[in-house]
């Protein structure tokens, strides 16, 4: 008996539930379908990429894969009737809409005569059993993480023999789908930066153990050091699961128990992911509406130029403009970096938190509708958590505290690379004398500030006195 293995952002064959059903119940047809439809958001540039590697890989690894591109209603009904399939399996997906969307397609495929089973897959913890004792969803995250705690982690379990049906049909290849980017290849380099995949995820995931995860705790915010797990995008892709991380995690907290506040505190963000995706599935507008809805009252300002600036990187504050180009670069920026680059077009520009995550969106590798949106709703204030919501990153302060010595910045901003320590951070502090020494004409190979911080947090604080207002 066939069974179809729709493959969406589960992208491995270990501790994959929908996989290990399917193949226990016979031969599996794997399918993967890049949807289209008025409701799906469609995927970012960045993501696109990465999502060709990883579907390269599992092809590889199951020994086939069927392709699609469209409506997946239609996609999987013709499926089933030309394999003869009887099954459909796959795992919950948990992006905008997805329960309602999932129960929609199960409902029509099973009034057709197909049987459909969904399986709990991408979190450590189910959303919808995440309830205060009031039984409402949870709006704070220590609270959140404190009942997690409280819970037992499904231990994962080992990939299942699959054996592929004869049905497999190869009309359309992952070169179809054309996910990679062409005139021009922005993405080009990034195959030595990035191993997607199922393998990528476990050589990256021990390689953070091994150099990342001692000193995580204090280290994690400093950009200029290693002390990040680079996993987001092998977890939003579903190379490797968060039960994995976890049991992973507790085996080293076993054989190193000095580790054990660092691990505890990389657990944590593993919560702050879970926190994330239980209010996207209370709250399936959050990257569209406002958490808080006073924050409608906010006076956001249509500034095109400031808004460019800020994503080419130019906006004459250095810790900004380097998180920017890495961000370009390489598809991923630092999480430090990323609240002070979310601030600055935030409170800075006055620039609505939506254009900002339209952009993460587009160009990172790791974009997820969970995190992207909570994350820029909570650093404009408008989310969940966000208390003080009016507090205001300067980003001068932020690069000396964070990248002191300037590695970060001189990295990414190399024309600053011969600046004084004292202003690294501040190129626009520095006397002419002391740039002309640097070899920097301000304007010309670095820009001016495009907005004065002083000035720029006044007036974000006025904005926020309008929301206050607004009740």
């Amino acid at each position: 008996m066939t069974n179809v293995i729709w493959f969406r952002r589960d992208l491995r064959l270990r501790d994959n539930p929908a996989l290990k059903a399917a193949a226990e119940e016979g031969e599996i047809l794997p399918l993967y379908i890049l949807e289209e439809g008025a409701n799906l958001r469609p995927i970012g540039g960045a993501s696109r990429w990465w999502l060709h590697h990883s579907l390269e890989h599992l092809e590889s690894s199951l020994g086939g894969m069927e392709y699609a591109h469209g409506e997946a209603l239609g996609i999987l009904r013709e499926l089933a009737q030309r394999s003869g399939a009887r099954t459909i399996h796959w795992n919950r997906c948990l992006d905008a809409n997805g329960e309602q969307r999932d129960y929609q397609l199960a409902t029509e495929l099973r009034e057709e005569g197909v049987d459909v089973v969904i399986h709990d897959d991408g979190y450590l913890f189910r959303p919808e059993e995440m309830r205060t004792g009031a039984g409402g969803p949870f709006k704070v995250f220590s609270p959140f993480w404190k009942a997690c705690q409280t819970r037992q982690v499904m231990p994962p379990v080992e990939a299942p023999e699959v054996s592929l049906s004869k049905e497999l049909d190869h009309s359309l290849g992952l070169a179809d789908l054309q996910l990679l980017p062409r005139s021009p290849d922005w993405a080009q380099g990034w195959c030595n930066l990035w191993q997607p995949g199922e393998l990528g995820a476990k050589s990256r995931l021990e390689q953070f153990i091994k150099t990342g995860l001692p000193g995580y705790g204090s280290g994690r915010d400093r950009p200029d050091q290693a002390h990040v797990s680079r996993l987001s995008a092998h977890l939003h892709f579903g190379e490797i699961s968060p039960r994995q991380v976890w049991a992973r995690m507790a085996f080293a907290q076993e054989a190193r128990p000095e580790l054990a506040r660092d691990i505890a505190k990389f657990q944590s963000e593993l919560g702050w992911r879970e926190f994330s995706h239980q209010l996207l599935y209370h709250y399936p507008d959050l990257a569209e509406k406002n958490w808080r809805p006073g924050f409608d009252h906010y006076p956001w300002r249509d500034d095109p130029r400031g808004l460019v600036a800020w994503q080419r990187g130019m906006t004459g504050y250095p810790i900004v403009d380097a998180g920017m180009r890495e961000l370009w670069q390489t598809g991923y920026m630092h999480n430090r970096v990323r609240m002070v680059a979310a601030s600055f077009l935030i409170k800075h520009l006055r620039i609505d938190w939506r254009a900002g995550e339209r952009w993460f969106w587009d160009t990172l590798v790791d974009a997820d509708a969970a995190n992207n949106a909570a994350s820029w709703q909570w650093v404009a204030g408008s989310g969940a958590d966000a208390a003080p919501y009016f507090r205001i990153f300067n980003p001068m302060t932020q690069g000396r505290k964070f990248d002191p010595d300037g590695t970060y910045v001189r990295r990414w901003c190399p024309e600053l690379k011969r600046l004084d320590n004292r202003f690294i951070h501040a190129p626009f502090e520095a006397s002419p004398m002391e740039l002309e020494m640097a070899g920097i004409r301000l304007g010309r190979d670095y820009p001016n500030p495009i907005v004065d911080h002083a000035a720029a947090r006044q007036a974000a604080l006025s904005g926020y006195d309008r929301v206050k207002a607004a009740g």
